[in-house]
């Protein structure tokens, strides 16, 4: 079955876009997410950006889904190669977040990176986790890219730490508890 936006409800009426909200991004601010790092080789060198709207998507088959905006420059780069590695970003890499979410210059010049296991994609050192992935569809939602990409290969990073977050138009983080990971 197609879900549209203009489909019906339960109560008869027509689900519409509200266009022209003023406070959109003000009241989905208060959403926290969390910040990762897309990258793929392409023509012998790294490309990458940084994105907040990464999430998994389904547990079986493994997919997440991110969305990048149509007017990146590094995007189509990105997809072009077909397959990237997301690095979860950590509380203490926001200089990191921040110099990958501008067009122009080396993003990688001085960063420190590895090929990540499966896709060779660039992993960024001291990043919570990374996952290798293969983009299975693109599809244009609004001024965005939404795409759903296979999970080919994942792993925690080595220091366990906060988080980088995006909340309500600022970076933050949370409190770890002293627990052990749970599996």
């Amino acid at each position: 079955m197609t879900r549209g936006m203009n489909r019906p409800t339960a109560t008869g009426m027509t689900s519409k876009p509200a266009s022209g909200t003023p406070d959109f991004r003000t009241t989905l601010g208060h959403f926290a997410s969390g910040i990762v790092i897309i990258a793929a080789m392409h023509e012998g060198r790294p490309a990458g950006l940084s994105i907040q709207s990464f999430a998994s998507l389904s547990l079986d088959p493994p997919l997440v889904s991110l969305s990048v905006s149509l007017s990146s420059s590094t995007w189509p780069v990105i997809a072009e190669e077909g397959q990237f590695c997301a690095s979860i970003l950590s509380a203490d890499q926001e200089a990191l977040c921040r110099r990958f979410a501008v067009s122009g210059a080396d993003k990688f010049a001085g960063v420190p990176w590895s090929a990540s296991p499966r896709t060779r994609s660039p992993r960024i050192d001291g990043a919570l986790a990374w996952v290798d992935c293969g983009i299975q569809s693109v599809y244009q939602a609004g001024d965005h890219w939404l795409i759903v990409a296979d999970v080919l290969d994942l792993a925690r990073g080595g220091q366990p730490g906060p988080p980088l977050l995006f909340y309500r138009g600022s970076f933050g983080t949370l409190s770890v508890p002293d627990r052990p990971v749970t599996e």
